[in-house]
């Protein structure tokens, strides 16, 4: 058992890596995407807008594999879906194609999330569950970073390279086939309800329906903020506070830093004080730190500002454990996958928003209104539920049958 958690710890990390490899993947191929099929700077926002919102349906898609037929199989069915539309897009002949392929990678790159949550929720004790679920989440800057390594050698020749990442999916795929048990949590769960199927309707009625409302304009909240921030932090550095591309460069790595540094030391705070407070004070310190990049005009402390940003940023580390826990087994993927990644789908308009207040107030100024978003997901954040000793809320059977009653 012990063994098969931290199979579960290290797959699952491995899984995230290169779910962020790829969504990262994107926009460092943008300028070249642009120059070889002559998009406007909309079209290629709109690329990225796609993968956000097959991500948003992935709420959906996903939770209902993983929750009906396993973790294991919706781990690798997700896998195998992102690697398999990234590697088609070496192919794309046209826009429309590729908007189309980005979207339904985006299902399945968002799909992950919801089965790697509710594997380590379901895998490791309470006590170690927060730093658990923080460690698999912060491989997504770690991704980042990669990313940026391996983007080098290939581009400007981006088809080759999104065909090399698509293909290169195999090794987490035989990592889970070899080494991953079924979830021992779901496995009972499932044979006790069987034929008694979980969807989406489980989580938005009955007692749960409040819990997933909450949840997911939490969520809506702290993604619109963090991508409305971060996608035009780097402009808004160069346009607006003078920096110089390579410091630019430099500002960006740090800040990938300090999220991984965040994300794995408020997983270990969470496990002490609570992941219901944590995640307030990593809110409320986003909303607090943002500001900050409005006002400062001096480089050097802009530049070493990013890493506290960034570290915390961590609430998208702590999502995983705290909204798995909020939800029984049977329908915890259905109801975490829900809140984070409608989420994740409503910040697909966040960058685009930002860019529109930019024209008129500036990028200071959209910095602002961000940081305002983060204040009110700290406030609805408040207002859900507190779980008990890191387990699930009390008479879960009752709660889901209820539910989809």
């Amino acid at each position: 058992m012990r063994d098969s958690r931290w199979i579960v710890l290290g797959g699952c990390f491995l899984a995230y890596l290169f779910d962020a490899l790829e969504i990262v993947l994107l926009s460092l191929a943008l300028p070249a995407i642009r120059h070889e099929m002559g998009l406007s700077v909309t079209q290629a926002g709109l690329l990225a807008t796609a993968t956000l919102l097959g991500i948003g349906v992935s709420s959906v898609t996903g939770g209902y594999v993983a929750d009906n037929f396993g973790r294991k199989k919706a781990l690798i069915a997700s896998l195998l879906v992102f690697g398999g539309f990234t590697a088609a897009l070496s192919a794309v002949p046209n826009f429309a194609v590729f908007l189309v392929l980005r979207f339904l990678a985006g299902i399945g790159l968002g799909a992950v999330w919801s089965v790697v949550s509710a594997y380590v929720v379901e895998t490791w004790p309470s006590r170690l569950r927060g730093r658990a679920a923080a460690f698999v989440i912060s491989a997504f800057p770690a991704g980042g970073a990669i990313a940026a390594v391996l983007s080098a050698p290939f581009l400007p020749d981006w088809r080759t390279m999104f065909l090399a990442a698509g293909l290169a999916v195999v090794v987490p795929v035989a990592v889970v086939l070899a080494f991953f048990r079924e979830s021992a949590s779901w496995a009972e769960q499932n044979a006790q309800y069987e034929g008694d199927p979980v969807t989406a309707r489980t989580v938005l009625t009955g007692s749960l329906r409040r819990t997933t409302l909450l949840g997911t304009l939490m969520a809506a909240l702290a993604l619109t903020g963090y991508w409305g921030a971060t996608t035009w932090l780097p402009t808004y550095l160069t346009t607006e506070r003078g920096l110089p591309a390579p410091s630019v460069a430099v500002f960006v790595t740090i800040l990938n830093l300090g999220m991984f540094l965040g994300y794995n030391g408020f997983g270990l705070l969470a496990d002490r004080v609570g992941r219901h407070r944590t995640i307030v004070a990593t809110l409320a310190g986003v909303a607090v730190t943002l500001p900050v990049y409005a006002v400062v005009t001096h480089q050097a402390a802009l530049m070493w500002l990013g890493p506290l940003f960034g570290a915390f940023t961590a609430f998208f580390g702590l999502f995983g454990s705290y909204l798995g826990e909020l939800f029984p087994t049977r329908a915890r993927a259905t109801g975490a996958g829900f809140c984070f990644n409608v989420g994740r789908g409503i910040s697909a308009f966040a960058p685009f928003a930002l860019a529109g207040l930019a024209g008129t107030i500036g990028f200071s100024g959209g910095l602002l209104v961000c940081a305002g978003v983060f204040a009110l997901a700290a406030v609805t954040a408040l207002f859900l539920p507190r779980t008990t000793a890191g387990e699930a809320l009390p008479a879960e059977a009752d709660r889901v049958r209820g539910a989809a009653a």
